[in-house]
């Protein structure tokens, strides 16, 4: 049991370390801590929804490419993996805010984002720790957890705009800068699966690249979104 609990602790801390980062962010107006563990919880439902429907997507892949051929991981990743995780992750997180009167301010979006998607990440994370072991728990706090992370600002950065526009009253740009942050988001979750199931030498080089590429852009865009951040009208 107590081994159980430090698997579990060790799959969650580096989550739980990044939700703590966005939330110091929020500096004008604190959302409230029972919307935040709610959409935690999507963000779980998120995982396990996925999970389902990547099942799906794989033997409908399977049925149209084989797997060996040379665009088959490309695929994979940005139509099957990005796609959906991003997906159920962008359903939860609007479900949850989107008419929410908490929901006023810019920064909102990327502190909405970013639970969700850490959510997804810590139950996700679970699953590896506990099917491979310790081993994996460092590289993942470094690699796969801040990469979820990242994900999600960007989305939660357009998902803020949309709101703003919606509220002003313009309906269609609300919904185009959703579709951008989502679309964003699914290609950067799907480059970086690419290039890490690839697995060529090249292939590493240009994923350590965009991973400290993506990290420096992230806090960036945490660290401006915090300072700049203004009510929605």
């Amino acid at each position: 049991m107590n081994q159980i609990l430090v698997y579990i602790a060790a799959a969650v801390l580096p989550a739980a370390v990044l939700m703590y980062y966005v939330y110091k962010k929020d500096t004008i107006e604190k959302e409230p801590l029972d919307l935040l563990g709610k959409l935690i919880l999507g963000g779980c439902l998120a995982g396990v929804l996925s999970g389902f429907l990547e099942q799906i997507g794989i033997t409908v892949l399977n049925s149209l490419v084989s797997p060996s051929h040379p665009f088959y991981v490309i695929l994979l990743a940005f139509l099957v993996v990005a796609v959906i995780e991003e997906g159920t992750k962008f359903f939860f997180m609007q479900r949850r805010t989107w008419r929410n009167p908490h929901f006023n301010f810019c920064f909102d979006g990327i502190v909405y984002a970013v639970f969700v998607s850490l959510g997804f990440a810590a139950l996700e994370n679970i699953g590896y720790v506990m099917g491979y072991g310790l081993a994996v728990a460092p590289t993942r706090a470094i690699l796969s957890i801040p990469a979820h992370m990242g994900f999600a600002v960007f989305m939660g950065y357009f998902y803020g705009r949309g709101k703003r526009w919606h509220l002003l009253g313009n309906d269609a740009k609300a919904r185009r800068e959703r579709i951008f942050g989502y679309i964003l988001a699914v290609f950067l979750h799907g480059f970086y699966d690419a290039c890490a199931m690839t697995g060529t030498t090249y292939a590493t080089a240009v994923f350590f690249v965009f991973v400290v590429i993506m990290d420096i852009a992230v806090l960036y865009t945490v660290k401006k979104g915090s300072k700049e951040d203004e009510p929605l009208l």
